[in-house]
């Protein structure tokens, strides 16, 4: 395949997918959704053929959670793009108007960003979602699955392929990549391609970086914090922790390393080492937590570690600034949560932590675009230009400027005959 040729073509399509009405992109969803849920049995049964191939070859246990898509899991990301159906149109929304001078009018309003790369592993239900955000969001994409789920990326694809293209998508509204190949060729197609979404380990990101022009949305580590402070209500801590550690352990958004104010360390941490002992739970901690409790040393290399497990750091610190210094030190800029009935110190902690999520008494897993009311998301972004936090919609869209005129031009305003009145509008 000549990739250059192929990607040229997806970026021809994506000015067709972009004039869409919202009413062919919602039927699409809407056939996507039927076709993808009278597949179930296949779906699952290609799944099925995945994670026995993956036990085979003996992946990490994080992978194969990751990997496993039945049918429940199915249902929940249906209903997923369900919501997103419901959505308002995000295209061609005015942002602001605003009058320059007497006919010369301004609009800013949203436009799609164009052909996006997806890159990710074991998930089948990020292809589901990225491509579903894609068509909502009047993008084209190019989607790459980790090898470890290739028979269920296929069928998934196959099947939302052939619904778009039924429901009056263009032809190459959405690819599928499957071969390592295939990224390094993808990477090359800056004339094409408009934006790389990464999901992998921070190596990964910073390799598509380094090796392409396109630009990269990074979503690296998830190495989130829980800070029970001082005036922490205990009955709320344990199972925002215990929740936070162990609901999912094999997601960015699980916590992986808990800082406890020394104050309330000797009555919190004997409660939550009896509940992570049911939940069989690895402890690693300070020389100040092996003194209340028995656990494992934590060493400075496990505060910066995603486990994406069952193990969980333990640092006590003195104060919140001690806690707040250490998330901005070791942190991914994930999401990171403050126990407290402090408001002053919630909005320090808020304030201060340079993070993409900030929580008060709540669990870091709720850093999730279906929970935020998204419909969907492509991922999590730790860096702070474009997006930032779950992306969803809001993410896959830019922005162009419309000035409407009549007859204006520049030298009468350079040489004076005209002057701006900047008249901030109102939107239709």
């Amino acid at each position: 395949m000549n990739y250059q040729e192929f990607a040229k073509k997806i970026k021809e399509d994506s000015f067709k997918m972009a004039s869409l009405p919202v009413e062919i992109r919602d039927n699409a969803l809407t056939e996507i959704i039927k076709e993808l849920s009278a597949n179930k049995e296949n779906i699952v049964s290609a799944n099925y053929t995945d994670l026995k191939q993956a036990e085979i070859d003996a992946l990490p246990a994080p992978i194969l959670s990751r990997l496993k898509f039945g049918a429940n899991k199915l249902e929940e990301t249906l209903a997923g793009i369900s919501d997103l159906v419901k959505m308002p149109d995000p295209l061609f929304q005015k942002m602001f108007v605003r009058e320059l001078d007497a006919d010369l009018t301004l609009h800013k309003v949203t436009c799609p960003i164009g052909v996006i790369g997806v890159i990710f592993e074991s998930r089948p239900d990020a292809l589901i979602q990225i491509s579903a955000l894609c068509i909502k969001s009047g993008n084209c994409c190019i989607l790459k699955g980790g090898s470890e789920a290739i028979n269920t990326n296929r069928i998934l694809f196959d099947i939302i392929k052939r619904a778009g293209m039924r429901t009056g998508l263009p032809e190459n509204f959405a690819a599928l990549a499957e071969s390592r190949s295939d990224v390094t060729e993808l990477l090359k197609c800056h004339e094409s391609v408009d934006l790389i979404i990464p999901r992998g380990s921070n190596s990964f990101v910073q390799y598509i970086m380094e090796n392409s022009k396109i630009p990269v949305m990074g979503h690296a580590d998830g190495v989130c914090h829980v800070y029970a402070d001082k005036d922490a209500d205990i009955n709320k801590a344990v199972p925002i922790i215990v929740d936070a550690k162990t609901q999912y352990v094999a997601v960015c958004n699980a916590t992986e390393t808990l800082l406890v104010h020394k104050n309330i360390a000797p009555t919190l941490l004997p409660v939550l080492k009896e509940r992570f002992d049911e939940k069989k739970t690895t402890l690693k901690g300070c020389h100040r937590s092996q003194g209340i409790i028995e656990c494992e040393v934590a060493t400075e290399e496990d505060f910066a570690t995603e486990y994406l497990d069952y193990t969980l750091s333990i640092k006590i610190v003195d104060s919140i600034d001690e806690a707040i210094a250490h998330i901005n030190k070791y942190g991914s800029h994930h999401t990171d949560c403050i126990i407290t009935e402090n408001a002053d110190a919630a909005e320090k902690f808020m304030d201060s932590v340079d993070s993409g999520g900030v929580y008060q008494n709540c669990s870091t897993r709720f850093a999730d675009g279906f929970r935020y009311g998204f419909g969907a998301e492509v991922g999590v972004s730790t860096g702070k230009l474009h997006a930032r936090g779950p992306v969803g919609l809001d993410g896959l869209m830019s922005y162009k400027y419309k000035l409407y005129g009549n007859g204006h031009i520049v030298a009468d305003y350079s040489e004076g005959r005209k002057s701006f009145n900047f008249k901030e509008l109102k939107p239709d």
